[in-house]
């Protein structure tokens, strides 16, 4: 059975740093695509970062890039997701995601990835 666990969420005052991670077991990560989103209350959720296999390049959503990194451990068969520079407005539920398909071109569409984690809250204080 596949399972996402993702941690490391909480909160910190802008200008700091968190790191999260997402656990999978029941597959192996690095044969499928991969990413993280973020939700706010009354909002789609967002794409943060995303990889469409293991060799293909990483996109990362404008109002991140520069600030958050997405790396993996496969003897772990864990993604991380580094957080720098944090701000307000990254106050949201981070959620990492699988996709059976992979593809050069990662997808950033929710609705095109396969399992989900439970989702970690992020909350940044000014």
């Amino acid at each position: 059975e596949v399972h996402l666990v993702e941690s490391g969420g909480g909160t910190v005052q802008a200008g700091g740093s968190l790191r999260l991670s997402c656990a999978a077991s029941g597959f192996l990560f690095d044969d499928y695509a991969r990413g993280w989103f973020r939700q706010v209350p009354g909002k789609a959720r967002e794409a943060i970062s995303c990889v469409g296999s293991s060799d293909g390049s990483t996109t990362y959503g404008d109002s991140v890039k520069g600030r958050f990194t997405m790396s993996s451990d496969d003897a772990e068969n864990t993604v991380y997701l580094q957080m720098n520079r944090l701000k307000p407005e990254d106050t949201a539920v981070y959620y990492c995601a699988a996709r059976v398909r992979r593809t050069v071109v990662p997808s950033t569409r929710e609705y095109e990835y396969d399992y989900w984690g439970q989702g970690t809250q992020v909350t940044v204080s000014s």
